[in-house]
C-alpha cells in the first residue's frame, strides 16, 4: 500500500478558476451626471431586487459611500411612496 495519494495536492492561494474577474465600476463615478435621489424611483429600482431588498455592493459595484447614499434615498422613497416595499412584482400586481 502506498502512502502517497495518486492525486495531485492543490496549493493554497491562486486567483484563477471561476468567481474572480473584472471589478465593477460604480456607475455614479463612472457617469457624472448621475445623482442618487429619492426623487428618481427609475434610477433607484436597478438597485432594488424583485424582493424589494436593497442590493448589496458586492452585487451592484457601487462604492461604500454611495451605498450609504442609495440606501438612505432609497428608504427614504419607501417612505414617501415613490417605491414600493414589496418590490416590482407587488407592485406590478396591484396595478393589474
Amino acid at each position: 500500500m502506498s502512502t502517497q495519494d495518486k492525486r495531485p495536492r492543490r496549493r493554497g492561494g491562486g486567483g484563477g478558476g471561476s468567481g474572480g474577474g473584472k471589478r465593477k465600476v460604480d456607475p455614479f463615478l463612472a457617469d457624472k451626471t448621475l445623482k442618487i435621489d429619492w426623487k428618481d424611483p427609475q434610477l433607484l429600482m436597478r438597485f432594488i431586487t424583485e424582493r424589494g431588498k436593497i442590493v448589496p455592493r458586492r452585487v451592484s459595484g457601487v462604492s461604500a459611500k454611495n451605498q450609504r447614499k442609495l440606501a438612505k434615498a432609497i428608504k427614504q422613497a419607501r417612505q414617501m411612496a415613490m417605491l414600493p416595499y414589496g418590490g416590482h412584482k407587488i407592485a406590478l400586481r396591484n396595478l393589474v
